[in-house]
């Protein structure tokens, strides 16, 4: 997690985005999914450069959420391709991602600014299918919070969790009502407060610590 960082844009889990381009018979294909991290990117290039064994460039480009991004030319010139590629998933405020851009060589050489154009043309393509499917997914900075009350006062207590911006994510009824919700980070701050109010000074939340999640 980047200091400072609330939020961003990622695909939904499961999704792969896929988009062509083609300029002077070399095409293009950017292939464009959500990645848990580093080792994830990693097995999703290797996948791309399996199915695409036969291409000349499988160009990666991955963005992660705690910061870390990785890129590679793959045999075309430097700063042509990957960086590209990755210029447009940061423009996009992307993170959690990795495109792979596979390129089919045409015959007629393209040179450095028709690569660049290229690319970036087909990783935007693969964005832009992704945005059109419904597919991109906002994260924001949350917090998940547990608390357990008696029956008598968990009409109250749900309101009061939807007054504060909180939602429930799960609830257990057993002896006492278990509610497992999740807050924008710094929301669940005024939910704890009014529930100490309730119970006369007893803390009945436990609370978890902020992560990148969707509410």
């Amino acid at each position: 997690m980047l200091p400072g960082q609330t939020g961003f844009l990622t695909l939904a889990d499961g999704f792969e985005a896929q988009a062509e381009v083609e300029d002077r018979r070399s095409r293009f294909i950017a292939q464009l999914r959500h990645v848990d991290g580093e080792a994830d990117a990693t097995r999703f290039v290797d996948e791309v450069r399996a199915r695409h064994h036969d291409a000349r460039h499988n160009v990666p480009a991955w963005v992660l959420s705690d910061g870390r991004e990785r890129c590679s030319d793959d045999g075309e010139p430097q700063r042509t391709s990957g960086m590209p590629v990755l210029e447009v998933l940061r423009s996009s405020g992307l993170a959690d991602v990795c495109c792979v851009v596979t390129r089919y060589f045409g015959g007629t050489l393209l040179g450095p600014g028709g690569l660049v154009r290229a690319y970036s043309a087909a990783a935007q393509a693969a964005v832009d299918v992704a945005r059109g499917e419904g597919k991109l997914v906002s994260m924001q900075l949350v917090t998940r919070l547990t608390c357990s009350v008696p029956y008598s006062a968990y009409g109250r207590v749900e309101r009061l969790l939807t007054d504060c911006g909180g939602k429930a994510r799960d609830t257990i009824f057993a002896e006492d009502v278990q509610i497992n919700a999740v807050f924008p980070s710094g929301a669940e701050e005024a939910f704890c407060a009014a529930m100490r109010e309730l119970a006369n000074g007893e803390e009945l939340c436990l609370v978890g610590e902020p992560h990148f999640g969707a509410l």
